[in-house]
């Protein structure tokens, strides 16, 4: 499957997501959301201002994430970039124990894997550093990379 086709799929199931994403409404799927963008967002090794304005952008858009309130999104993300740019390994840890809070639920699982695929793409390169995140997150969650095509 060509990368272009699998971006396109991304965007036929957003409306998918949001119905699916409304049987998870709860702090432990919110901020498991937020450890998941966090980590792809900080992928290369750092966010930029114009980056951070850019992700929260897109969460606040992403129809999977608009059930929750706006302002719980933003805090969520940020709190666990600030940690990931504080201390690396200690943000990573908490990120994806925060993750491994939705391994018992593998639709929820599943839901956040599409979507931390959907944000790191969102900016139309989904490259090998955001892949080996996403990678990663697969596995904290208990699912098989090869699912997503990763």
């Amino acid at each position: 499957m060509s990368f272009q086709r699998f971006l396109d799929q991304l965007k036929t199931k957003a409306n998918d997501m949001k119905t699916e994403a409304l049987k998870f409404k709860n702090k432990d799927f919110l901020n498991a959301a937020m450890a998941g963008s966090a980590l792809i967002a900080m992928a290369d090794g750092g966010v930029s201002s114009e980056e951070k304005q850019k992700m929260v952008k897109f969460i606040e858009s992403n129809d999977s994430l608009s059930i929750f309130p706006t302002s719980d999104v933003i805090n969520a993300f940020q709190n666990f970039i600030s940690q990931l740019e504080f201390d690396r390994d200690t943000g990573e840890a908490k990120a994806y124990q925060t993750l491994g809070k939705m391994k018992s639920n593998t639709d929820a699982a599943r839901l956040l894997t599409r979507m931390i695929i959907a944000i790191a793409s969102s900016d139309g390169n989904f490259d090998d550093a955001e892949k080996k995140v996403a990678v990663k997150i697969a596995k904290e969650l208990g699912l098989n990379p090869a699912e997503f095509e990763l």
